[in-house]
């Protein structure tokens, strides 16, 4: 009977930053030989952050990385580590090495190059042809990465036929509302086909729209999960497997809920934005609705309600109920709030134009002439004190391009882009809910949406309900279903054509958004990938 210990080291890499990186790393290994460990992991792509995208055309990058790993290698006296690079021969490929003892041991290539969704690894990488196994500690291990361990015909069969007990994954894997529970349950399944100990390591942290959410775990042969590791969280699990494993041990699931599990993704993803790129405080226009609530309860969670500030702008539209909640949020919250009305400038505006104007009708070009007034006031704090400016769109407006070019959307950074506006509230009353309190306003959670750029204006007005809006968006844009597929589940037929028109119609809006955080399985952006130019029509 054999003990190895072994410790996962579920770090946050910033994309780029090779010097940090390693010096993390080698942080993390001293902990591990602290700790006892006899093997010690690193995610994917540990010394460059993941993805690294078309960083991955300089060579000057390729040999940076490379450079690391020497430097990484003279830190591996009495332990073997695993660690995530990228290896350069006759091209490029997405690799980990093992090292011990300061000898490299051995270096695994990725193997099955994921090119769907977010994922873009044939633009770069070769894919490994071998899947080989190694014997450390007198056990025979295997090495896989990422998308390698999905297949059920993949490196881990293999890897297990040759004779491993052990394997390792070592992953980037974005996350997604509910992804979680589907690896594990795949992990399960993988480990029990092929009877043999999976340690599955996860990166954490936020790159640019993508959240990587940890979560990593070791399951064992029986397919029953041993370890566990927080989501969201850097982490060092440290586990003693012993082989054979004579002992059936089930860590009961440790789950978020859905609410909690993408707060936290939003909170996470904007933290990591904002700090990489050495942003000390962000902007938030507060409107006194919902969306705005939102992003500034994330913002304070994620970088110190210290750190962010609120700017009220009110018109003569803007209702005293508005007014009060928006006051009442920031109270809440305790951040700073700014007032600067805009009716004056937006007088200005109408005399400039009414030359033009006069005879024509009142209509959108008003509404939105308050909007990009809105926005340019929220750039103007943003360049005169290098505030970033945080926007506050959700994803139902984003689709049906319920939001002004250069106006609501203008900003740095779109914390809610993919979340539901139907998911806005339920997020609302989770936070509320864990604090024990109305940090939200309660008014703003239970009154109608309105963006108040025109008198007793309602979104209801321009859209169909949330709770209708939002299954057919899914449907349509997550799930690509067709216009008839759509309707033979039961709605209205002229109310999807509706939706779906302007859905179609709003992309060249979407474009020029600035990035958000992915939350749902399909995003806009590097998800859905759709012209702008496009007659195609499903209705």
């Amino acid at each position: 009977m054999k003990t190895l210990r072994i410790a996962l080291a579920q770090i946050n890499p910033i994309v780029g930053d090779i010097e940090g990186n390693t010096s993390k790393i080698c942080d993390y290994m001293e902990k591990a030989k602290q700790f006892g460990a006899k093997i010690v992991v690193f995610p994917e792509l540990a010394i460059t952050g993941y993805p690294p995208e078309d960083l991955l055309l300089k060579k000057h990058f390729i040999n940076d990385n490379l450079n690391a790993l020497d430097r990484i290698n003279k830190n591996t006296d009495n332990i073997t580590a695993i660690i995530g690079f990228i290896d350069s021969n006759n091209g490029i490929y997405n690799s980990a090495a093992i090292l011990s003892n300061q000898v490299l041991i051995g270096k695994y290539h990725k193997t099955y190059l994921p090119n769907y969704g977010v994922f873009d690894e044939f633009r770069y990488f070769k894919a490994g042809t071998s899947t080989p196994v190694y014997k450390t500690e007198d056990i025979t291990i295997g090495i896989n990465i990422c998308e390698d361990i999905w297949s059920e015909q993949g490196p881990v069969k293999s890897q297990a036929a040759q004779g491993a007990k052990l394997i390792f994954n070592i992953s980037a894997s974005p996350y997604h509302m509910g992804k979680i529970l589907l690896r594990e349950q795949m992990l399960s399944s993988r480990a029990s086909e092929n009877k043999v100990v999976i340690a599955y390591l996860n990166t954490v942290g936020g790159q640019d729209e993508l959240v990587f959410d940890g979560g990593s775990l070791i399951v064992n042969e029986k397919g029953l999960t041993i370890a566990r590791a927080r989501q969201f969280e850097e982490e060092m699990v440290v586990k003693d497997l012993t082989f054979p494993m004579e002992v059936i041990e089930n860590i009961s699931a440790c789950k978020l809920s859905i609410e909690e599990e993408v707060y936290k993704a939003l909170v996470l993803g904007t933290s990591d934005y904002v700090k990489k790129n050495d942003f000390k405080k962000v902007v938030i226009g507060i409107s006194g609705g919902i969306d705005s609530a939102l992003v500034a309860s994330i913002a304070a969670d994620a970088i110190g309600r210290e750190n962010v500030i609120g700017v009220f702008m009110p018109s003569k539209f803007t209702s005293k109920e508005s007014n009060e909640d928006a006051k009442e949020l920031a109270k809440n919250l305790c951040i700073k709030i700014l007032e600067v009305p805009i009716d004056a400038i937006f007088k200005s505006y109408l005399k400039i134009l009414n030359v033009e104007f006069n005879k024509t009708t009142v209509d959108i070009t008003e509404e939105n002439l308050q909007a990009r007034i809105r926005g340019n006031i929220l750039m103007a704090f943003s360049n005169k004190f290098g505030w970033l400016v945080l926007t506050t769109g959700n994803k139902s407006e984003m689709s049906v391009g319920y939001a002004t070019l250069y106006g609501d959307m203008a900003g740095g950074f779109a914390v809610i882009k993919d979340v539901p506006k139907t998911l806005v509230y339920d997020l609302c009353r989770w936070k509320n809910f864990n604090e024990g309190r109305a940090a939200i306003p309660n008014r703003v959670i239970t009154k109608d949406p309105s963006a108040e750029l025109k008198p007793e204006q309602k979104d209801s007005d321009t859209l169909p309900p949330y709770a209708l809006l939002d299954p057919i968006l899914k449907a349509y844009i997550e799930d690509d279903k067709s216009f008839e597929d759509i309707i033979s589940e039961g709605y209205d037929k002229e109310c999807v054509e509706r939706v779906i028109k302007m859905v179609n119609k709003s992309e060249y809006k979407r474009r020029q958004s600035p990035p958000g955080i992915k939350i749902t399985p399909k995003a806009f952006g590097k998800d859905r990938r759709f012209p702008i130019t496009n007659k195609y029509r499903s209705y």
